[in-house]
This record gives C-alpha cells, structure tokens and sequence, in this order.
C-alpha cells in the first residue's frame, strides 16, 4: 500500500498551483479570492498558509515578482517600458518606475540603458579556471516532461543539488520505477543577477518516461514543452554564469529570437566524479517563441 502524501506535500503542491498562476498571470488583477480558490485553501486562512510558506506577505511577493518580470524584460528585449509596465500589471509607466526605484534604486529607463542593477555590479567574476566551451544553439520543439522533483531555495552556487538527486534516486530506487531514459534536470525560476539570494528557487527534478506519482516529500511536476534555443556547456559548473551572461548578452540581442514566459532548464548529461570537472557536459534549455 502506497503512503498518502503528507498534509505538509499536499500544501507545497497547492501553494505551487498558486505561485506558477500568479507567474502567468501578471497582467491582471490578483485577489486573494481567486488564490484561495485555485489553491483550495479557506479563503480565510489562505493568506496566513501563503505568507508562512513563502517567507513574505502575498502582496510583498505578488509586488516582487512583477518588479522581477520588469527587470527581465527591460534587460533582455527591446519593449518600451510603456509596454512593459501594462504587461506585469501597472496602470502607468509612472506606477511601474515608482516602485522599480524603490525596490531595486535606479529608475526602469536607467536600467534599460545600462542592463545593470547596483547588486550585480559587486558580483564576482568567475575565476579563468571556471571557464568551459559553449556550443553554438539548436533551435528544437522540445515535449513535455513529467518529472518527480524536490524543491529548493537560496543561492543557485550554495544548493546542494547531488543530496537533491540522491533523495530522488532512493525514492525511484525503493518505488521500483527505475526505467530507460530517466534525465536529470534542474528548473530555475529566477534570475540571480536580478532577484535577492534568499528568494531564488529551482526544481532539482528525475524526468520519468512512465510518469511519477506524488509521495511523501517528493512533487510531481510536467515541465512545459515548446520551442527552446538548447546550448551545450562543456565544462565546470562553475563556469555555467559566465555562460549564462554570454547567452543572454551577445546571443539574444543578435537572434531574432522572443523569449517566452517560462523558465529555463538545465540538463545534465553525465555525472561529476565520473568524468573530470572540464569534460561535464549541460545542455541549456532557454524557451523562445
């Protein structure tokens, strides 16, 4: 007999449903009432459940994350800032530059212009060592994948993603779903260069050909399908940001290409203490239109 998901996995995945509907629904007005209802949470008890699982009150991150969707857009398509302030919620550009200086200190206009934010300036460069080789992209529709997946929160460099994918593979390994064609994937949810350390998140996922089921501490998530610009990285993981800088600043301007509202992947396709930390191959996966 299979073990019912806890009341504690059960929340995580309500909460889930809530947070991607706000992501994708920016545009509109949010209100706790559609929240609830979405998450099936008593409306009465839904703010409290929401703000003690996401650290931060829903209006704080409901603010935070279209702020976060403006910075992404200002530095990485040509949008005016008009436009973009009607597509993550505001009223008027003004609204949208009122609460951008306040949040992140320089207005939306000074930030298209020079695509930084007084935070990434102290950021450091990676060491010669950390550098690796990235391929040239392939343009490919990608299916949907259906993954079982643990969440974790905090600087992308500091998660330990091998205890991640152990925690999975015990889990695969005691549920006898092992099967041909299981990836490993991580889902990334924010940007580093424009959110604070203590709100990234990422999905560190098994991609099961049969289709996983949810369990106690393990999700069940389908990572979206489309079309996606896939880059080969082939080096240290330490090398992955200078990559990631190197896509999104001299091969997105230059591509023709629109990103689309979804977030980027990373597949890895063989394992460190198998082969040397220069021959570790990623493939980035970027949604593009």
């Amino acid at each position: 007999m299979k073990n019912k998901p806890t009341t504690t996995d059960d929340y995580e995945r309500r909460i889930t449903r809530a947070v991607e509907w706000i992501r994708q629904h920016l545009a509109e007005k949010i209100d706790l009432k559609t929240l609830a209802g979405i998450s099936a949470f008593s409306p009465y008890h839904f703010h409290r459940i929401l703000t003690a699982r996401l650290g931060e009150p829903v209006g704080e991150f409901i603010v935070r994350t279209r702020l976060e969707a403006a910075a992404r857009m200002l530095r990485y398509t040509e949008l005016s800032v008009s436009e973009i302030a009607y597509r993550v919620g505001y009223d008027a550009p003004s609204s949208l530059s009122k609460a951008f200086r306040k949040s992140f200190g320089v207005s939306p206009r000074t930030f298209k212009t020079h695509k930084t934010l007084p935070s990434m300036i102290e950021k450091k460069v990676e060491p010669e060592e950390a550098l690796g080789r990235l391929s040239k992209p392939k343009i490919l529709e990608v299916p949907e994948k259906n993954a079982a997946y643990v969440r974790a929160q905090g600087s992308y460099g500091s998660v330990d993603y091998g205890a991640c994918f152990l925690r999975l593979w015990e889990w695969v390994k005691s549920r006898k779903l092992f099967s041909a064609g299981i990836e490993h994937i991580v889902v990334y949810h924010n940007d580093p260069d424009i959110s604070a350390a203590e709100h990234l998140r990422c999905d560190v996922c098994l991609v099961l050909p049969k289709g996983p089921v949810p369990e106690a501490g393990i999700g069940v998530k389908t990572i979206g399908g489309g079309r996606y610009a896939v880059f080969r990285y082939t080096g240290p993981y330490t090398g992955l940001g200078r990559a990631y800088r190197r896509i999104w600043g001299e091969w997105l301007p230059r591509s023709g290409c629109t990103l689309r509202d979804a977030p980027c992947f990373e597949k890895y396709l063989n394992r460190p203490g198998r082969v040397p930390p220069e021959k570790l191959k990623t493939e980035i996966f970027l949604p593009v239109e």
